[in-house]
């Protein structure tokens, strides 16, 4: 069964990734897509569950070779994208695809499937609660964070381009929105 795909992007620090796993442990029938990225491993990241960790040589070779359904240099040397094994091998277990990438993949994956696939666009109550979200996390130089914040600003412009924008005030109302979107897209499992 070809199943369908659903794309959630947002700047970081927005909360999809939060609201994908909440959705993932509500329905079974859908999937996460594993992406994969020419960056070396943070600690405690698995090759195969966080991502696909491939030296940035061989990624260029795979994105010439057709392997990937969607990629893009997210940042200078560091690519981000989602190989097809990854689609096809949730598709032959019967499962609906489910993908947490950056705006521009998002954006990619939506023209190639049209009326296959639904895009969400996870907004961000406010610059300053994203702002205040990644200053949180302890995870961010300041540089790195007024990097981030840029990056959040221009992706914010192309919201629009997603069927629909959900936006994480509070977590569990943008879990049951998505959830809804999600329900109402494939049908009944």
């Amino acid at each position: 069964m070809k199943g369908k795909l659903i794309v959630f992007s947002a700047p970081s620090g927005a909360g999809k990734t939060s609201i994908v796993q909440a959705l993932l442990k509500q329905h079974p029938f859908l999937e996460f897509s594993v992406s994969a990225t020419s960056r070396s491993p943070r600690p405690g990241e698995v090759h195969g569950v966080d991502y696909f960790f491939i030296p940035g040589d061989e990624f260029a070779s795979r994105i010439n070779s057709g392997s990937f359904l969607e990629w893009e240099e997210v940042y200078a040397g560091t690519y981000y994208g989602t190989l097809w094994t990854e689609v096809e091998r949730i598709w032959q277990k019967g499962h609906h695809v489910v993908f947490d990438v950056d705006v521009a993949g998002g954006i990619q994956i939506k023209k190639k499937f049209s009326a296959d696939a639904l895009s969400i666009f996870i907004m961000p109550p406010s610059l300053q609660v994203l702002e205040e979200r990644l200053r949180n996390r302890n995870t961010e130089s300041q540089e790195s964070l007024k990097k981030r914040i840029g990056k959040a600003k221009y992706e914010m412009e192309f919201a629009s381009e997603f069927d629909h924008v959900v936006v994480n005030d509070t977590l569990a109302d943008a879990v049951a929105k998505a959830s809804e979107l999600i329900v109402n897209f494939v049908g009944s499992p």
